[in-house]
């Protein structure tokens, strides 16, 4: 294992950590065990609330970063119909409430057949968009609004999974392509169904072909390292 040449390391990210910080982790692990600083980045943020695959590559293999965030990814989404939160996930306390008695599991399918193929969707205000070189939830941080465009993006496929009529809970399968915010899409669910909806668990399940089976566990991240072979830094 080359750092310097560069490798690819797919992590499960766990819930509650940001990608940042599950890069940090890695790269100290990494640094630790070659002797020297390694240069790490991650294609692809998730949330800190999301957890799955996260790619992160070393050394050379940097440069294939933005190459890697084009590729089609695989998410399993649950979303609470009718409500909603500020940042469309339970990051924030819900903020609103809408009826539900009129969703049944035949407009949901209908519904969710108008978000399939290439579509115009508004990110998230709590979102790292950039607005005049600021994050865009810093601004909603510090209590100011936010006014986000429309950007185009592709879903390629939407299964629904499970549908939980009493509780209004739905789990989604979906497969997209780059840009594609799952929060954005709970929203806009929750809207063309009269009503509202926020995410309650997000887990990428497959970046490429990179599945979530074949990423190291976070927690044991130190443990698979001590494994493999590294070439050490030359002093």
């Amino acid at each position: 294992m080359n750092f310097k040449e560069g490798v690819l390391i797919p992590i499960d990210k766990p819930c509650g950590i940001t990608s940042f910080k599950a890069l940090a982790h890695v790269r100290y692990q990494c640094s630790q065990a070659y002797g020297g600083k390694v240069k790490i980045g991650h294609a692809g943020t998730l949330d800190p609330l999301a957890t799955g695959v996260l790619i992160l590559a070393t050394g050379k293999k940097t440069k294939e970063i933005e190459s890697l965030q084009a590729h089609t990814k695989e998410y399993v989404a649950t979303m609470q119909l009718g409500a909603t939160t500020p940042s469309y996930d339970m990051e924030h306390e819900v903020n609103e409430t809408f009826p539900t008695s009129h969703i049944t599991p035949q407009l949901v399918d209908t519904v969710l057949h108008q978000f399939i193929g290439d579509i115009e969707q508004i990110p998230p205000t709590y979102s790292a968009v950039k607005v005049n070189g600021k994050r865009a939830f810093n601004y909603r941080r510090q209590g100011e609004e936010v006014v986000l465009k429309a950007k185009n993006i592709r879903i390629d496929e939407i299964e629904i999974m499970d549908f939980d009529v009493e509780k209004m809970q739905l789990t989604l399968r979906i497969v997209c392509g780059k840009g594609t915010y799952i929060r954005a899409l709970a929203r806009d669910v929750g809207r063309v169904l009269h009503s509202g909806a926020y995410l309650t668990a997000l887990r990428r399940t497959r970046v490429g072909d990179v599945r979530v089976e074949d990423c190291i566990n976070y927690d044991h991240f130190e443990e698979w390292l001590n494994k493999q072979t590294i070439e050490k830094e030359d002093k």
